[in-house]
């Protein structure tokens, strides 16, 4: 029987990985499009900074850049929670 990998899972797992391993402070590229085509606002950007303020402890920090950090990191944790639940880990 082949055994199927839940990329989903992986990516969520390995994006919070990274977020929770980078610092926050530090400038980076962006990949977002709105702030690439030269538009100052986008309702997305910073939110992975807040993500990563919230694994560091900031809480000050998170809010400021984003203030549904914490919520987009809830509804991220019970997305993984409920793919673990739902994948076969069975030989």
């Amino acid at each position: 029987m082949k055994r199927s990998i839940n990329i989903e899972l992986l990516f969520w797992i390995g994006g919070l990985t990274c977020l929770a391993f980078s610092n926050p402070s530090e400038s980076h590229f962006t990949l977002c499009p709105i702030k690439n085509l030269g538009f100052s606002f986008c309702p997305g950007c910073g939110l992975g900074h807040s993500i990563s303020y919230l694994f560091h402890g900031e809480i000050k920090a998170s809010f400021q850049h984003h203030p549904l950090g914490f919520f987009a990191l809830a509804v991220i944790l019970k997305r993984i929670f409920q793919l673990i639940r739902n994948t076969d880990f069975s030989l």
